[in-house]
């Protein structure tokens, strides 16, 4: 309706902890997840909203998270699979150790991640990469299903690259954000007259409890 506003709010759940990686890079390769801390996802299951639209990435850990989450009785009719918000694919990096890739770069290190924001490991893509596809699928989600809530089964990279955008902030600014595993991220799109328009955020990085 004209002069009505519209809120859509994102909650966003970084996959349980991946097992069977062996300590090295995994990137987007397709490691399980490890569900069996059920007192976790009872807490986050009691937080997130009825009749909302899921969706998830790919990879096999947030199909295991969703369903560890929809056992407690979360109602997910329908899991969409939008690969768009994956986590940052690192090419020839992904399967090797953390000792093999800082040797690969004669010892170069970053503050927080593998690499600056805009650096695209061969085969791979940069972290601005990420925070333009994750955009991208916020901006069209957030029209095809406005005045939702929308439940998104993530990652830790592809959630701070959801903050990065909705804030506006540098790539390299939006790499030092924790998101732990488990956690529970909300962001909301207000759609409208009046103020308050546009992204909003309203909780980071909440642990289960």
């Amino acid at each position: 309706m004209p002069g009505q506003t519209t809120k859509t709010a994102w909650w966003w759940v970084r996959h349980a902890p991946v097992q069977g990686h062996g300590g090295r890079i995994y990137g987007q390769n397709d490691h399980s997840a490890d569900t069996s801390n059920r007192a976790a996802f009872q807490a986050v299951a009691r937080r997130l909203p009825k009749n909302a639209v899921w969706v998830r990435s790919h990879l096999s850990r947030t199909l295991q998270t969703a369903q560890a989450l929809i056992d407690e009785g979360i109602a997910a009719p329908e899991l969409l699979v939008e690969p768009g918000i994956a986590e940052q694919h690192l090419g020839v990096w992904e399967g090797m150790t953390q000792a093999e890739l800082t040797a690969a770069k004669d010892g170069a290190f970053h503050r927080y991640w593998l690499a600056p924001a805009d650096h695209r490991p061969e085969g791979g893509e940069s972290f601005e990469d990420v925070v333009i596809r994750v955009g991208e699928v916020m901006e069209r989600m957030t029209t095809a299903f406005a005045g939702r809530d929308i439940v998104a089964v993530a990652h830790g990279g592809s959630i701070r690259a959801a903050l990065g955008y909705v804030l506006g902030l540098h790539p390299e600014a939006a790499l030092s954000m924790g998101v732990d595993h488990i956690s529970l991220t909300r962001l909301e799109r207000v759609d409208g007259p009046g103020e308050g328009h546009d992204w909003h955020v309203l909780f980071v990085n909440l642990p289960p409890e």
